[in-house]
């Protein structure tokens, strides 16, 4: 359920609950009143007509004299009944008459009901009538008085409660939809100056209006995200000055690796001819100059890739020769390979051969054999699979197996590699379009799937 529609049934349920206790409180009492009135007006009508019988004559109670009786005090909308010694007598009907109303009246006081009469609603009246003396003359007097006048105005009243309540409470909902609208507008905002900001829109800031909590939020959203914008910011300079640091020493140290290579080059020719200790330690220069050699290549890799100048050379190729080639120049004589001709892919031989070569050299490496490569077609996409026979890849390690430097034991020597080659491979893959996946073979082994578009596409 959304912010606007909570706002809108919060005004809808606190609008119906007023309106319902204002109205009903309002219609109440002026329906007891309306009641009250006219049953006192009728009362006192019925008193003032039976006062005018007064004073009655001390004679016996016959039929004569209650029909007259009943007749003084019926009026013109009434009808009236008398009863007295047994007898009644009038237009009356004595249904109406209830027995709680009979004794009631009985005991000389004045009573009143309302019945049912005549598919509408009546006020019985009842009194006796007292002799001269003030003794009970043995007559009771009931009078019938239509009431439905006032049942019709209560129910108007009724029907005006609801159609005002129905009226405020569409008021109430086009004033909380405003006000939902109105406090709903910041929020609109900063949701969308958050999301911004997620897109890496460091520079999304929310209007501040007013004074209020709101306002508040979005002053310190505003202040947040100037001081996020501030630390990325030292942080991309940094990131670009180290990268910027790396490349400029990788480039340096290529001319005079490129003399020391020369020097162990001559070194590793005549280490058969020197002494013990000595051609083991000129077979040790020679391997970490080549170590240090690959490494700053490594590194001037990467930070082409990180500064976006890496670029591809594409060329329509046949796949498994480019493979063949690799494999044959690596020396990797023992790798099964099932590479089928006639597969022909548009993209860059040379950064596919970077590839290969650094998925078959870490299988060798840290599998065991035998390492096979197989070269398959899968819908518009090459598919190169890549497996050893070793324990396989541990689940602690596959997050992070394209992670640069990464090495899944930390206890290695720094000659068994530095830890960017599966990550060049993984940067190679992704500047062809296509996909670098790692994970492990049921049988056991690791398992490293390349997968590159056929027409080259990045």
């Amino acid at each position: 359920m959304t912010l606007r529609l909570r706002l809108l049934l919060a005004f809808a349920l606190l609008t119906v609950v007023t309106a319902a206790a204002v109205a009903g409180a309002g219609y109440v009492r002026a329906r007891d009143a309306i009641v009250q009135r006219a049953q006192d007006n009728a009362v006192i009508e019925t008193t003032n007509r039976v006062e005018q019988l007064y004073p009655l004559p001390a004679r016996p109670v016959d039929v004569e004299v209650l029909e007259r009786v009943a007749a003084r005090v019926s009026g013109r909308e009434g009808q009236a009944l008398a009863y007295g010694n047994g007898t009644a007598a009038g237009g009356m009907n004595p249904s109406v008459i209830t027995p709680e109303l009979r004794s009631l009246v009985s005991t000389g006081r004045v009573g009143w009901q309302r019945v049912s009469y005549a598919d509408g609603v009546w006020l019985v009246v009842g009194m006796q009538l007292r002799v001269a003396s003030g003794t009970p003359s043995g007559i009771e007097v009931y009078v019938l008085r239509p009431f439905t006048s006032e049942v019709e105005f209560v129910d108007e009243l009724a029907r005006n409660a609801w159609l005002i309540g129905g009226a405020v409470l569409l008021l109430a909902l086009g004033l909380g939809f405003l006000a939902a609208r109105g406090v709903l507008r910041p929020v609109r905002e900063l949701q969308l100056a958050a999301w911004k900001l997620g897109q890496g829109d460091l520079s999304a800031r929310v209007p501040v209006r007013g004074r209020d909590e709101l306002a508040s939020v979005a002053s310190t959203f505003n202040s947040t995200a100037s001081s996020l914008e501030h630390h990325v910011g030292e942080l991309r300079r940094m990131e670009a000055d180290a990268r910027r640091f790396v490349a400029d020493v990788s480039h340096e140290l290529r001319t005079p690796l490129a003399a020391m290579t020369a020097v162990t080059d001559v070194l590793d020719a005549e280490t058969a001819s020197l002494p013990g200790v000595a051609g083991q330690a000129a077979r040790l220069v020679n391997r970490e100059t080549l170590n240090l050699t690959r490494l700053v290549n490594d590194l001037i890799e990467v930070t082409r890739f990180d500064s976006g100048t890496a670029a591809l050379a594409l060329d329509d190729v046949d796949v498994a020769e480019v493979v063949r080639t690799c494999l044959r120049m690596r020396g990797f004589s023992d790798v099964s390979a099932s590479l089928p001709d006639g597969v022909r892919a548009r993209l860059d031989p040379r950064r596919l051969d970077v590839i290969v070569a650094n998925l078959v050299g870490n299988a060798l490496r840290h599998g065991s054999p035998p390492v096979s490569v197989a070269l398959s077609v899968s819908e518009t996409s090459l598919v190169i699979e890549v497996a050893d026979s070793g324990p396989g890849l541990p689940d602690e390690v596959l997050p992070h197996v394209f992670a640069r430097f990464y090495k899944a034991d930390s206890s290695r020597g720094r000659s068994e590699g530095s830890g960017l080659g599966l990550a060049i491979a993984w940067e190679n893959a992704r500047l062809h379009g296509g996909t670098l996946e790692a994970a492990n073979r049921p049988g056991g082994g690791a398992l490293f799937t390349l997968r590159l578009p056929l027409d080259g596409a990045s």
